[in-house]
């Protein structure tokens, strides 16, 4: 990116209320087959342009065409029973109802891999696209076939490659894995996760991307954060062998987190998307808030290295409480660049 300061989002943003029910997480399409699609192709405009609205500067799909950040993805999967479905403690944190690994999995054919080229022909807009990170997926699922969640990550990094491959071919220009579950566990991430991870970006010429959060704004996760004391310092255990990784981008939570800002300095040199937006409250930040957490962050990352961007994803949000949100991103950012110009 040339522009000192891009901003983003992180994951996904708000559906139109025609496409699905708002403000919900796997809220059911309301539309369906060539209707369904065309409504998707629709919901991606909309989305691209409240992001140029808004003064983004690297555009997402918003994650208009996938129910789910993980599901969607391993839907189109093969060895995977989503009508026996069993129950499972996601992240240690919540139940829920999750498919089964019956048989060796396999990614027969793209799976966001037409939208990303849909979207590449609206905009000459930077474009990232965001992808399950393996060890998420796997904690997102019951494994009835290879009992080891290592074997299990390692075939899905092999299936994520072959999609972010063809995203990258597509014209996506930073491909983002979302990997929550390396705030979680730290042993599997420093034993395999991070090997695991470089598998699923082995010969991508686009920038990549790992999101690490504290998830969306919903009630368990908001829960959780209440156990965690007055300083997260999950970051801690696992930036050193990120440091060391061949990602390029780094993504976390710190507006209205209790993530030390110096933690960042485990990262030094690595581009990060600092998250200035909170997604779990309808506060709309201001432009100044927005502007004191990028100054704080800039005492141990390098202006070229600042990507301004939201903690999470945005879809439990309603959709004018998200463009605010995004114009406020855009706001504050500036407010930045014209401090640094001078």
């Amino acid at each position: 990116m040339k522009k000192l300061l891009p901003t983003s989002t992180v994951g996904s943003l708000p559906k139109p209320a025609w496409l699905a029910t708002p403000e919900k997480l796997w809220s059911p399409w309301k539309l369906e087959d060539h209707k369904l699609l065309e409504g998707k192709q629709d919901a991606l405009r909309v989305s691209l342009q409240e992001q140029q609205l808004a003064g983004i500067d690297i555009i997402s799909d918003g994650e208009q065409t996938r129910q789910h950040f993980v599901t969607t993805f391993i839907e189109h999967l093969s060895g995977v029973d989503f009508k026996n479905r069993k129950t499972v403690k996601i992240r240690n944190r919540y139940n829920a109802s999750v498919p089964v690994i019956v048989d060796e999995v396999t990614r027969k054919k793209g799976v966001f891999v037409n939208d990303a080229k849909f979207l590449r022909k609206q905009t000459n807009k930077p474009i990232k696209w965001a992808l399950p990170g393996p060890m998420t997926m796997v904690d997102t699922l019951y494994d009835n076939h290879y009992k080891s969640r290592e074997k299990l990550a390692w075939e899905f990094a092999k299936a994520l490659n072959k999609e972010a491959r063809e995203l990258q071919d597509a014209g996506v220009d930073i491909i983002q894995f979302d990997e929550p579950a390396f705030n979680v566990f730290f042993e599997e991430v420093n034993d395999w996760g991070i090997s695991i991870l470089e598998r699923a970006i082995e010969g991508l010429n686009c920038e990549t991307a790992i999101h690490i959060c504290y998830g969306y704004g919903i009630k368990a996760n908001n829960d959780w954060k209440k156990t965690l004391g007055s300083e997260w310092r999950q970051y801690e255990e696992i930036f050193p062998k990120i440091q060391n990784s061949s990602i390029d981008i780094v993504s976390l939570e710190c507006h209205n987190s209790h993530v030390p800002f110096n933690l960042m300095e485990l990262i030094r040199g690595k581009k990060v998307m600092v998250g200035a937006i909170d997604v779990a409250t309808n506060k709309i930040e201001t432009p100044k808030e927005v502007a004191d957490t990028l100054r704080k962050a800039l005492e141990f990352v390098d202006p070229k290295n600042l990507y301004p961007s939201t903690n999470c994803g945005m879809a439990p949000l309603s959709r004018n409480i998200a463009t605010g949100k995004l114009s406020a991103l855009s706001k504050g950012a500036e407010i930045i660049r014209k401090e640094l110009a001078l």
